[in-house]
């Protein structure tokens, strides 16, 4: 049993001298303070470097082409009243409508910028009349042929009269809603049917997975952007238009924390560096004092 606690000790890899053959000293003392606040330092970095999270970024075929794309528009034209302004839309699909209506709002502005009227709910009424005559034309197309061509009349002259007056007061238009596309290829235009504007956008599927496992989906985009200016001589008149392409490639990109033992990992290793580390520079400045002062005396090793 002796021999066994014999070898047992011999297998201790931290020796531990007398109390009184330990020696103190001024320049150990700094040397200490200095590695616990390094070593205090290096935990509070690693703890945070822990806490936190990073991102994983992969790429994979998108597979969402049944889906819309919905788009948000908010432009304000300070010079075009919005009886001239048209909101079209066509795609590789071949789906192409002319003067969006739905979810799509337009708002008077005067010269200032400012609202006229109230904001949107003569607008409103007018949509949902004009659908209600649309969904009844069916059991008056013979009988109110001629009605609407008077009608018609009537409300061309009408519009022309309301746009001189507006470009008479300076009134401008504020076009804004949403646009559900199909996830192909296309464009929309804002327009008096003219050209000003050029706009090309390569959109790319994004979508974000949090480390709460909530999933954003979204897209990115580049964009590059055509301008044409118009002098007043010119028989061109001003529009916006917006081409949009959607990459096969979807892109998403997941939060992510690090593994505990990871964390465990680093932090042995900077804090036993840091340990290391300040025992080699105590035996170091021990020595050289030792040798400064007493240059005749025995060197003593620590």
């Amino acid at each position: 049993m002796g021999n066994l606690k014999q070898a047992l000790r011999s297998l201790d890899a931290f020796p531990r001298a007398e109390e009184h053959l330990l020696q103190k000293t001024k320049s150990g003392a700094i040397v200490s303070i200095v590695g616990l606040i390094i070593m205090a330092t290096l935990f509070l970095h690693e703890l945070t470097y822990y806490l936190s999270t990073y991102t994983v970024h992969q790429m994979a075929v998108d597979l969402k082409r049944g889906e819309t794309l919905p788009i948000h528009i908010n432009m304000t034209f300070p010079s075009l009243p919005c009886d001239v302004l048209s909101v079209d839309a066509i795609d590789m699909s071949g789906k192409h409508e002319v003067d969006l209506d739905t979810n799509i709002w337009k708002l008077r502005l005067n010269k200032d910028g400012q609202i006229v009227g109230t904001e949107y709910l003569s607008d409103l009424v007018e949509k949902e009349h004009a659908h209600g005559h649309g969904d009844n034309k069916d059991h008056h197309e013979e009988s109110d042929h001629k009605i609407k061509l008077h009608t018609l009349d009537e409300g061309a002259e009408t519009m022309v009269k309301n746009v001189k007056h507006a470009l008479a007061n300076g009134e401008g238009c504020r076009v804004y809603g949403v646009l559900d596309v199909q996830r192909v290829a296309g464009n929309f235009h804002i327009s008096v049917h003219g050209l000003n504007i050029f706009v090309a956008q390569m959109i790319v599927p994004t979508e974000y997975k949090y480390i709460s496992k909530e999933v954003l989906p979204t897209n990115q985009f580049s964009v590059t952007e055509y301008f044409s200016p118009i002098s007043e001589f010119d028989r061109a008149w001003p529009a916006v238009y917006f081409l949009y392409d959607l990459s096969p490639i979807t892109v998403t990109i997941r939060e992510e924390r690090r593994s505990f033992l990871h964390f465990i990992t680093r932090l042995c290793a900077v804090l036993g560096g840091t340990f290391a580390l300040t025992g080699m520079l105590d035996r170091w400045m021990y020595r050289l004092v030792e040798a400064l002062t007493k240059p005749n005396s025995r060197s003593i090793i620590r």
